[in-house]
């Protein structure tokens, strides 16, 4: 594979998009929606300010400030974001507002990172301190909001706040301690403190399955995390919770591709699917570990075979550019009112497979930077 083509690739999203209108927001596009403030996009703005700080090329930079400044005003305030909401999802799209703060000195950048500080204030808690996923997911955390709100959490108290970053150590050992299956290293997608959602489990509170997705964003937030934590018992002791997931996840890879299945401990049932997006996350994780010294180096031999294994396997070549294939669309718990969200494993393989969706555009692009920096 020449990866030159990927860089095409990226480039070409870019010049196909616009802050009003992204060509990697798949949900948008297909449900007429206007713009928004949304973790889709803020995934595929992180994984777009890294390539340009690997490649210099200041159109990266140029967009994702395009891009912030039509929804952030002078006051730090922000377009169509809804507090009422409670939404960790919406956090995640503010991780990009310090390096626009840094590049520029702009201080409605600060503001608006002190507007969603001030959300997360205010953002019910579990009686354990755990953020609640959503005000319309009571008690419930799952492993996609660690990675909505906690990198930021930990960035902002890096760069505005006091440095301390115990609130983010202790929701995640929290975690740890409620959702990790002994038996198969694997962290279950969801969690409802309440114990009284239709999908828990009443002995434990955890839902019945595991998302490779949601642990993806398990393992890239704890892999940014230790990017961003100083040095320290609190590090320390994400370090190991990190080291223990990647220890346990990389025996359930597909053998042939280095891939990882959409449900990831019943590889090959009938259903079953090896899906990019979580691969992708894997992927980046494991490099990333490796590069930060938190991991063996042989961890990047398996997340950079598991890349290849997505070139190969469902990246493709049009007229137009290149496709990404075998990416879930979308998957949840609940609410009450929809109860096909179960955490099944018959729900789980039933969401749709799609093309070109940030979710897994992102975090290929995410795992991509870190194979760029393994040739510098």
């Amino acid at each position: 594979m020449d990866y030159r083509k990927i860089d095409s690739f990226v480039r070409g999203l870019v010049e196909r998009s616009t802050p009003e209108r992204t060509a990697w927001n798949l949900e948008k596009l297909r449900e007429g929606k206007p713009a928004s403030w949304n973790y889709i996009d803020g995934c595929m703005l992180t994984a777009l300010m890294e390539m340009e700080g690997l490649t210099g090329d200041e159109r990266y930079f140029a967009f994702v400030k395009s891009c912030i400044d039509h929804f952030v005003g002078e006051d730090g305030s922000i377009r169509t974001f809804k507090p009422q909401a409670h939404n960790l999802d919406d956090i995640n799209e503010g991780r990009v507002l310090f390096t626009l703060h840094e590049r520029t000195g702009e201080e409605k950048y600060r503001r608006a990172a002190e507007f969603l500080h001030t959300r997360l204030d205010e953002q019910p808690r579990t009686p354990e301190g755990s953020f609640w996923h959503k005000a319309i997911y009571p008690n419930q955390v799952w492993l996609d909001g660690i990675y909505m709100a906690q990198p930021f959490l930990a960035l902002y108290e890096t760069h505005f706040g006091s440095g301390d970053c115990t609130d983010t150590v202790n929701q995640i050992r929290t975690v740890r301690k409620r959702m990790f299956s002994e038996e198969k290293g694997l962290y279950f997608h969801g969690y409802d403190a309440s114990k009284s959602a239709f999908w828990a489990d009443p002995d434990t509170g955890c839902s019945r399955n595991f998302w490779l997705r949601s642990l993806g964003w398990f393992a890239v937030a704890l892999a940014d995390l230790l990017d961003i934590l100083p040095a320290g018992e609190g590090r320390d002791s994400l370090k190991a919770v990190f080291t223990e997931l990647m220890g346990s996840v990389r025996r359930y890879a597909d053998r042939s591709t280095g891939l990882y299945w959409q449900v990831p401990d019943q590889g090959g049932r009938t259903g079953n699917y090896l899906e990019t997006s979580g691969s992708a996350m894997l992927a980046y994780a494991m490099l990333k570990g490796a590069r930060l010294g938190a991991l063996e180096e042989d961890y990047a031999v398996q997340g950079r075979k598991t890349f290849d294994g997505i070139v190969e396997k469902y990246l493709t070549f049009t007229g137009d550019g290149l496709n990404l294939g075998g990416i879930c669309l979308v998957a949840g718990l609940g609410p009450e009112d929809n109860r096909r969200r179960d955490g099944s494993y018959e729900y789980y393989i039933s969401e749709p497979v799609v093309e070109n969706d940030a979710k897994g555009v992102a975090p290929f692009v995410l795992a991509y930077t870190e194979i760029k920096r393994l040739a510098q």
